[in-house]
This record gives C-alpha cells, structure tokens and sequence, in this order.
C-alpha cells in the first residue's frame, strides 16, 4: 500500500498535458497545477505515452516525456508485475463488453494492487470499470 495520496496518471492525461491542441489539454494542465499530492505512472503507460507521443508529436517530444517519466521528474514510475499481468489478462478476458485495452487492465490491478484510488484520465475506462474516482470531474 502506498502511504500519501497518489493520484495514477493515464496515458490520456499524459497526452493531454503534452499536446496543446488536445481538447483536453487546458483542463488538463490547469489540473496538474493544482495538485496537491503526487502522481504516479506504470511503465505500461509510459510505454504507450512515448508511443503515442512519436507517433504524433515526434521524437523530440517522445524523448522529452520520455526521461521524465523513466527518471521519475514528474510522477513515480511503478512497475507492473508478472502477477499483476496475469490478473490483468483475466480482467481482459472477462470485459468483453468494454473497450478496455490490457494497458487499461493492467492499471486497474496495479492501482488496486498498491491501494490508488484517484486517476487522472481523459477516457470512460476507469469510470466503466466502476472503482475509481477519475478527475477532474469534468469531461470524460
């Protein structure tokens, strides 16, 4: 369990952050700035912010996202385990009526692995799989 109040970071928030003609992006920074406890990422979702990063903003901006994340400037960096992929996968498997990708999984078992309540997102996952408090509580 983890003592402070960490809020866990999606890859939509990460992107929403980066890119400033996401429609999100405002809402997003404005959220950021007025945190008052810390955030925290998985290596899954670092993977798929550094992806999706190169993809559509370049290198340059991957790289960038990219050291601070793995350098942990921005927010903790917590690892999925090998027993956390495997309950990730029967989440996966069970939700066939969702878009949940396994990243999306593997953050739902990892949160509730290490007791996060709070996640900061853009998508309806988090509010779909019915645990978690997503903010900000505007758009989602």
């Amino acid at each position: 369990m983890i003592d402070l109040p960490y809020i866990f970071v999606d890859t939509s928030a990460w992107y929403a952050l980066l890119d400033k003609s996401d429609a999100n992006h405002h809402a997003a920074v404005n959220f950021k700035d007025s945190l008052d406890h810390p955030m925290v990422t998985s290596n899954y979702i670092a993977d798929e912010v550094i992806t999706l990063a190169r993809n559509r903003l370049g290198h340059k901006v991957a790289v960038e996202i990219g050291q601070k994340i793995w350098n942990e400037s921005i927010a903790n960096l917590i690892p999925v385990t090998p027993n956390d992929e495997k309950k990730a996968w029967a989440i996966f498997v069970k939700y066939s009526d969702k878009s949940f990708s396994f990243t999306d999984c593997t953050s739902f078992v990892l949160m509730e692995r290490v007791g996060i309540t709070e996640v900061f997102a853009f998508d309806d996952h988090f509010t779909q799989y019915g645990t978690f408090i997503v903010l900000p509580l505007q758009k989602i």
